[in-house]
C-alpha cells in the first residue's frame, strides 16, 4: 500500500507539494482505495447436505433456532423459489460446481443408484468438465473444499485420483470424499443399499441352510448325496458371501474416511472430532489467506443421518436429535461469519449459503423422525420434480454491493453460482459446452426484476419427471409432471417401504396427459390442473413439449460415470492408509501428539 503511495506522489504530483501531500494522506488514511477491488470478492459458499427449506428460521420455522443464518438472510438477499438440479447429491452437487445438468457431464444415473455408492468406485466428476473452483484458481484465488465431495476419487489406480477435488480446481481439501452414512456410526441399520443387502443375507442364509440340510441327511443316511455336491455348494456359497460381504460388511472402513489433499488422515474416521476438525480448517484457511483472494467452499456435513452432533448441543432443540444437529449447523455458520468480520473481510467477501436438495422423509429410527421439513412443498429428497425435494433455503450476502434485507421470488437454481461466481472473479464462462446456470448478479442488485431462467427441466436420474415454465408475461409459474413416485404406504408421502424413491419402473407413475399445476396458486402441488378446469392446458403443454424437445436437441452422449460397471466397489481402486486390506490410520490424532 506504501509503495503504491509513494508511487502516486513521487510520479504523478511532482512540483505540487501541498496538492501530493494531500493526496499521499488521503490515499494511506484510505487504504482500502489503494488495494480494494469490489469487483473482485472473496467467496465464502456454504452447502448444507439434506437441509429442508422449512427448517430455518428465516423461511418459517419458529421452532428450530437459527439466529445466524437467520442474520445472514437479513443481511442480505432471500431466494424463495432457488431450485436444486437434483434431489439427491451426487448430481445437485455436480451440477453445482459446473453449472450444467448433471445429465450432461453423465452425473446422472439410469439404474437404481442415484448416488455414488463408493470410494472405490471408477465413476465421478469427469475430469474434463470445468468447475468454478479451476476458473477461480486460473485468476489467481486460492482455493479450498473444506467437507464433502462424494463425486469420486480415482479411476484406474487407487492413486490417480483422477476425480478428487484437488484435480477439479481446488488447491487444498480437508474432508470426506465420500458422505456420512450410518454405516460411519455402526448404531443404526446400513444406509447403503439396505433392501439389497437384506436380500443378499437371505440367499446367503439360504445356501447355509441348502449345505446344512443335505449335510445332515448324507451323515444320517436319510437320503443319498455326494461330497462332492455338498462341498461344491459350500464353496459357492462362502465365495458368494465373500464377494458382497468384503465390500458391504467393511463400509465404516471404505467409505467413512478422512482425506487431507491426497493423503488419508483417518480411516474410518473419528466421527466425534469431525465437526471441530473441519470448522478449524475453514477458519485456517480464512486467517492464512485474507490477504489475498479466495475461496472458501464449505460443504458441510450436517444435517445428513446419522445427525453426528457434538454433546453440547444435545437435547438443546424442540425437534429431538435432527433439530440438535440443524442448531449445531446454525453455529458452525456463525463461526464462519464471526472470522470474516473478525480479519475485516465483510465488506469483500460474497457469501452464499443453501443445502444441496431438500430435507429426507424417510430417514428415521424408531419412531423418531431424522429427517427434515420441507415446509408446504410436497415431497422431498430422492423425489424426483416434486417441490420438496429440490426447493432449498439460498441466502446470498455482500454488504455495500447487495441491498440488505431483499426476497426475491424469481426462479434461481444452485447452477447459477457458477456464472456469478466466474463473472465476479473477472474470469470467462466456457464457451465450448452448454452452461445451464445464469448469472445472479443483474437480479441480486435489482437491476432486472425478471429471472434469466425460463423453463427449468427437474430430472431423477437420467429420466426427465417434470418441467417448470416461468411464463413472464403473466406471472404463471407452470409445472408438468410426466412421472411422479408411487408413495409407500400410498398416503405417507413417501417410500418408506424403499427408503428411497426409485426413478423408473414400478416405482414411479406416469402421466398422459402430464399433471399440471401453476405454483403461484397452488405452491403445495395439491390441484392438479386439467383441460376442463384450465383453458390454457393445451397452450401450456404444447409449450412445454417444445422447450423439452429444444433441450433435448441440446444434450450429447457422454460416458455414464453412474453405470453399473462404475458404480461398484473396486478393491484396486480403493484409497486406503495402509497395505490393502489392512486400511486403518489415524494420523489426526498423532498430527494433535506432535503440534502438543
Amino acid at each position: 500500500m506504501y509503495l503504491f503511495c509513494t508511487w502516486v506522489s513521487c510520479e504523478v504530483c511532482q512540483g505540487k507539494q501541498w496538492s501530493c501531500l494531500n493526496i499521499w494522506l488521503i490515499l494511506c488514511l484510505f487504504p482500502r482505495t489503494c488495494v480494494s477491488n469490489p469487483s473482485k470478492p472473496n467467496f465464502l459458499l456454504i452447502l448444507a447436505d439434506d437441509l429442508g427449506i422449512g427448517d430455518v428460521g428465516c423461511y418459517g420455522n419458529d421452532t428450530i433456532r437459527t439466529p445466524n443464518i437467520d442474520g445472514l438472510a437479513k443481511e442480505g438477499v432471500r431466494l424463495t423459489q432457488h431450485i436444486a438440479a437434483a434431489a439427491v447429491c451426487t448430481p445437485s452437487r455436480a451440477a453445482f460446481l459446473t453449472g450444467r445438468y448433471p445429465i450432461r457431464s453423465g452425473m446422472a444415473s439410469g439404474t437404481q443408484r442415484q448416488v455414488l455408492f463408493w470410494n472405490g468406485c471408477s465413476g465421478g466428476l469427469p475430469p474434463n468438465e470445468t468447475t468454478f473452483a479451476r476458473i477461480l484458481h486460473q485468476q489467481g484465488y486460492s482455493t479450498a473444499l473444506i467437507g464433502k465431495w462424494h463425486m469420486g476419487v480415482n479411476c484406474k489406480s487407487h492413486r490417480d485420483h483422477c476425480h478428487h477435488p484437488l484435480n477439479h480446481g481446488f488447491d487444498y481439501f480437508y474432508g470426506m470424499p465420500f458422505t456420512l452414512l450410518n454405516e460411519c456410526q455402526g448404531t443404526d441399520d446400513p444406509e447403503l443399499a439396505k433392501s439389497l443387502q437384506d436380500t443378499y443375507w437371505l440367499y446367503t442364509q439360504t445356501i447355509i441352510l441348502a449345505v446344512l440340510t443335505l449335510l445332515f441327511g448324507k451323515l444320517t443316511n436319510l437320503f443319498s448325496v455326494k461330497w462332492k455336491i455338498i462341498i461344491c455348494l459350500a464353496i459357492c456359497g462362502l465365495l458368494y458371501f465373500i464377494s458382497w460381504f468384503s465390500s458391504y460388511g467393511f463400509t465404516k472402513y471404505w467409505n467413512c474416511i478422512l482425506m487431507r489433499n491426497h493423503d488419508i488422515t483417518e480411516q474410518p474416521m473419528d466421527l466425534e472430532k469431525t465437526t471441530s476438525n473441519m470448522l478449524k480448517e475453514a477458519v485456517s484457511f480464512i486467517e492464512r489467506n485474507k490477504h489475498r483472494p479466495f475461496l472458501l467452499f464449505v460443504s458441510l456435513l450436517h444435517v445428513h443421518t446419522p445427525l453426528i452432533t457434538t454433546e453440547k448441543f444435545q437435547g438443546r432443540s424442540r425437534h429431538g436429535l435432527y433439530g440438535d444437529n440443524v442448531e449445531e449447523m446454525d453455529w458452525m455458520v456463525g463461526k464462519l461469519l464471526d472470522v470474516i468480520d473478525k480479519e475485516g473481510l465483510k465488506n469483500t467477501t460474497f457469501i452464499y449459503f443453501a443445502s444441496d436438495h431438500g430435507g429426507s422423509l424417510e430417514a428415521h429410527r424408531g419412531n423418531a423422525q431424522l429427517g427434515g421439513w420441507n415446509g408446504i412443498y410436497k415431497g422431498g429428497k430422492g423425489m424426483g420434480g416434486w417441490e420438496g425435494g429440490i426447493r432449498v433455503p439460498g441466502i446470498v450476502r455482500w454488504p455495500g454491493v447487495l441491498p440488505a434485507g431483499t426476497v426475491i421470488d424469481e426462479l434461481t437454481s444452485l447452477m447459477d453460482i457458477f456464472p456469478t461466481v466466474v463473472h465476479l472473479a473477472g474470469g470467462t464462462v466456457p464457451q465450448d459446452r452448454v452452461i445451464d446456470g445464469r448469472t445472479l448478479l443483474p437480479l441480486l442488485r435489482g437491476t432486472v426484476q425478471h429471472s434469466g431462467h425460463e423453463f427449468m427441466f427437474h430430472y431423477c436420474g437420467v429420466f426427465l419427471h417434470a418441467v417448470r415454465w416461468h411464463q413472464k408475461d403473466s406471472g404463471a409459474i407452470w409445472k408438468a409432471h410426466y412421472a411422479t413416485p408411487v408413495f409407500q404406504p400410498e398416503a405417507s408421502g413417501a417410500c418408506f417401504g424403499r427408503g428411497i424413491c426409485p426413478c423408473f419402473g414400478d416405482g414411479v407413475t406416469h402421466h398422459d396427459p402430464p399433471l399440471l399445476f401453476d405454483l403461484s396458486r397452488d405452491p403445495s402441488e395439491a390441484n392438479p390442473l386439467s383441460a376442463d378446469t384450465e383453458p390454457l392446458f393445451d397452450t401450456v403443454m404444447r409449450r412445454i413439449g417444445k422447450a423439452v424437445e429444444e433441450h433435448r436437441n441440446t444434450l450429447t452422449p457422454v460416458p455414464q460415470q453412474l453405470s453399473p460397471y462404475n458404480n461398484i466397489w473396486k478393491p484396486w481402486l480403493q484409497p486406503c492408509c495402509g497395505t490393502f486390506p489392512f486400511c486403518w490410520c489415524d494420523e489426526e490424532n498423532n498430527r494433535a501428539d506432535g503440534i502438543l
